[in-house]
């Protein structure tokens, strides 16, 4: 008898909360609060209704054939080699948060499976695998919901 009156109680409860907005109930995670701010000649900062991949990737063309050009004397050696996932897709611009850097310095990655280059800014991050840009994951012509091994280079 008791599963009988509880069960209807317990849905009704639930469908009283379906009016309400859990997001702004909840606090942002740790790591989005209080983000540091970076270089000011990123492209603009996506719309915040954006969903698509093309609403977030606000870079333009002039910003995917700079980081795509390798200067000819770009001879700095390999950082090291890092599993990345892409960051956070609302950051504008090329970069990529790894470990392998202790302070920001512009560098470039190399993707291990297509072998495209792309010339990004390196944000140092502590522990764990590394975050990459949306437009960086494009350039890269990776899949953006993957695990991707990248090969690090310094500037």
């Amino acid at each position: 008898m008791k599963h009988v009156i509880l069960l209807p109680a317990i849905c009704l409860t639930l469908a009283g909360c379906s009016g309400l907005d859990m997001n702004n109930m909840l606090p942002r995670p740790p790591h989005l609060q209080n983000q540091p701010t970076y270089d000011s000649d990123l492209p603009p900062v996506p719309p915040s209704d954006a969903i698509t991949v093309d609403e977030l990737d606000t870079a333009t063309n002039e910003d995917r054939m700079a980081a795509a050009t390798i200067a000819p004397n770009a001879a700095a050696g390999s950082l090291g080699v890092t599993v990345a996932s892409l960051g956070d897709p609302t950051a504008p611009g090329f970069w990529l948060e790894t470990p392998l850097v202790s302070s920001e310095t512009k560098g470039r990655v190399q993707s291990q499976s297509t072998g495209r280059t792309v010339k990004v800014t390196l944000r140092p991050i502590s522990g764990g695998g590394s975050r990459v840009s949306l437009s960086t994951l494009q350039l890269l012509d990776l899949d953006i919901s993957g695990l991707h091994e990248l090969v690090v280079f310094g500037s």
